[in-house]
């Protein structure tokens, strides 16, 4: 099998089974369930009645169909042994180490928080505008909290969409390309108030004991009202002890966030873990003007809150605390003497809490996470309904849709019934078998139709994005076409 041939299903970290599921409300008061089920011969699956709505919003599921499992029986191990240092692109690994999403519904994340773009839009003044814009960017990456598991590689032409009237957007998505692994995504505000846009392809790679995600593309945010827009990369994620001790994520790196209309930038710092862990999770960063004089310094955690001061207030309190603090020098302890490969990257301990600075401005908090999470691959409420299946909605979505996907409607049901195995440490077999298999039945053919397109020398056409190249920063990217949610879908592939 050459390499134009090869399918496999990208690394992006793997599931925690000590979780500690410390938040304990729901964001939303959403209520209903649907019970989805994936019978041998249905892959679409039985679809259950329709959530009910108050006061015309409808609400959404609070839970999955059925609770994730013990990942205890499997070894990593045994697959990544030889990978060290490697790209992760075209590793497979088994079915158990995923969250039943597919990549480019985990891209529709960036959205939860879609209140501070709204927000943005309505502030007079480019600092405060930039603010929200921060925030925004700060929030789009907080979902990934304790989210060891690894979303399901979408397929060529697999898409996506998402249509949230009581948060004022729609979104569409699609796998533009396989080789290299490429995910476009265009949102828009429903009261035309924003456009959100961009190409994701992170390059992953194994460094013995971790799992690190460089991000790749442009994200692009305009201000439709402002005739501004603002363009930033992501900072690089990280999944430590893939192979022995608990898992535990880090975000690292500087994101740069421009406003091309007035030239303010924000700059901010994820910093890495540090060496006692009293950095994890911390932001700090500024804005600026055009001449690079700071405005207003931001700080926080990315899995909190976010808080905003004058300079001048800041740097005050700053050296108020250098006076005071008396910390003792630390002594570091000796591990040389154990291998690099057997021993675990220790786990921060508890971590205060973000220390706000008298007269600061909250610019963002974390929603709370359901009281299931824990059992629901640490999901938030917003992505608990991302694969939501309600009655009648696979006659109005495209074939290519993600959830229409039959291996991940089957981790997500978690349907053991017609494997024989006994109700013990065999049901994790029975159920990754079903998913399996389909998986499996996916890619071959995938695999078969790129040597269909070989033989008949013919190109992939992507169907509702094209390249191009970004408007504002000019590099490469991937411009949506238009006209989806006019739901002309006769074209579209059978990728299912």
């Amino acid at each position: 099998m050459n390499g134009e041939e090869e399918f496999f299903d990208a690394v992006t970290g793997f599931d925690s089974d000590n979780s500690s599921g410390e938040f304990s409300e729901a964001h939303q008061k959403v209520t209903g369930m649907i019970d989805l089920d994936t019978g041998k011969n249905n892959r679409i699956g039985k679809i259950g009645e329709r959530p009910s709505q108050e006061n015309g919003i409808q609400k959404h599921r609070t839970s999955l169909p059925a609770p994730m499992f013990s990942r205890s029986d499997f070894s990593v191990w045994t697959i990544l042994k030889k990978c060290v240092g490697l790209e992760l692109s075209k590793i497979t690994m088994p079915i158990a180490f995923n969250e039943p999403l597919s990549f480019l519904q985990r891209i529709t994340e960036y959205m939860e928080h879609v209140y501070l773009i709204h927000r943005a839009s309505c502030q007079p003044q480019p600092l405060e505008r930039m603010q929200s814009v921060a925030a925004f960017a700060v929030s789009a990456v907080a979902s990934q909290w304790e989210r060891t598991g690894k979303p399901f590689n979408p397929l060529l032409g697999e898409t996506y969409e998402l249509i949230r009237e009581d948060l004022g957007f729609r979104f569409i998505s699609e796998q533009v390309s396989h080789h290299p692994p490429i995910s476009a995504f265009h949102s828009e505000g429903l009261n035309h108030d924003f456009l959100f846009h961009g190409s994701i392809y992170p390059k992953l790679k194994f460094w013995g004991k971790s799992v690190e995600a460089e991000p790749r593309g442009t994200i692009t945010l305009e201000l439709l009202k402002h005739n501004e827009a603002y363009t930033w990369t992501n900072p690089t994620c990280c999944v430590h002890n893939v192979i022995i001790g608990k898992l535990w994520i880090e975000q690292y790196g500087t994101v740069e966030i421009l406003n091309h209309r007035t030239g303010h930038k924000c700059v901010l710092h994820f910093k890495p873990c540090g060496l006692f862990g009293k950095e994890l999770h911390k932001v700090e960063g500024h804005i600026q003007d055009k001449n690079k004089k700071k405005l207003f310094v931001i700080y926080g955690k990315w899995t909190e809150c976010l808080w905003g001061i004058d300079p001048v207030s800041y740097e005050s309190f700053k050296k108020q605390e250098r006076r005071g603090d008396h910390l003792r020098k630390a002594k570091l302890d000796d591990s040389s003497g154990k291998a690099d490969s057997d021993v675990a990257d220790d786990v921060p301990g508890t971590q205060e809490t973000v220390q706000v600075i008298p007269g600061s401005k909250l610019l963002w908090r974390i929603n709370t996470r359901p009281p299931n999470s824990a059992q629901m691959y640490n999901f938030t409420s917003f992505t608990v309904s991302l694969n939501e299946l309600e009655t009648g909605m696979e006659k109005t979505l495209p074939p290519t849709d993600c959830r229409l996907r039959p291996d991940i409607r089957g981790m997500e049901n978690g349907n053991m019934g017609s494997r024989d195995s006994p109700a013990s440490a065999s049901r994790v077999a029975g159920f990754t078998d079903l998913a399996s298999q389909e998986k499996e039945r996916l890619e071959e053919k995938q695999r078969e139709a790129r040597r269909e397109r070989a033989r008949e020398e013919a190109e992939w056409q992507t169907r509702w994005f094209y390249p191009g190249s970004n408007p504002y920063t000019g590099t490469p990217d991937w411009l949506y076409a238009g006209d989806y949610f006019e739901r002309n879908f006769s074209d579209c592939p059978d990728i299912y």
